[in-house]
């Protein structure tokens, strides 16, 4: 069980770290030219992030390094788990939606998720910059952030990998499914 502090134990620490550096080393592709010891240097300066890749790992994200922003000296993780994240399925696109619903409401909602864990839901060019690392959500979907002119009128995005083709697709936002999650990012 967690506790509401957003820190982790030195074990628990060092039991992430390793299974970053092991994911980091197996999927090179990911992060071409950049180094694990830079990485976990970050890591080690700023626990408070490795609190928010272990909220992104216990929900199965399988976050990993996507890239790094020079301008900005940060590394960006995305969640990378093949399919949209287990433990963030069968959620609304946002509060609004879930308190509109009047019956059979969903235990969440994607951007209450994401701003409880500390992470920031894909925009539409991340998830399309994720796809170019990989074939994800193949069977699954995932929530991106959606436009305040759509989600005015009611609506919500997301997207999917079919075909071999990355679609982008809306819905009302207070449906759920549960095969559609949504991925995040964090910046460290």
């Amino acid at each position: 069980m967690k506790s509401n502090k957003k820190s982790l134990s030195p074990q628990q620490n060092e039991e992430l770290l390793s299974l970053l550096k092991e994911r980091f080393e197996k999927n090179a592709n990911r992060h071409k030219g950049l180094e694990w010891a830079k990485v976990q240097a970050k890591l080690e300066a700023d626990p408070t992030k490795l609190w928010v890749l272990d909220e992104m790992e216990s929900t199965g994200g399988e976050p990993d390094v996507v890239d790094y922003d020079q301008k900005t000296d940060e590394y960006i993780f995305f969640d990378c788990s093949a399919e949209s994240p287990k433990g963030r399925r069968s959620i609304c696109y946002d509060h609004e939606a879930l308190e509109a619903r009047k019956e059979h409401k969903p235990a969440n909602s994607a951007i209450e998720m994401a701003k409880d864990m500390g992470i920031e839901i894909l925009t539409e060019t991340q998830y399309r910059e994720l796809q170019q690392l990989g074939n994800f959500d193949t069977k699954t979907s995932s929530w991106i952030l959606t436009t305040p002119e759509v989600r005015r009128l009611g609506g919500a995005l997301f997207c999917d990998r079919r075909y071999n083709t990355v679609f982008l697709y809306h819905n009302g936002a207070e449906s759920y499914y549960a095969a559609r999650g949504f991925r995040g990012s964090l910046r460290v």
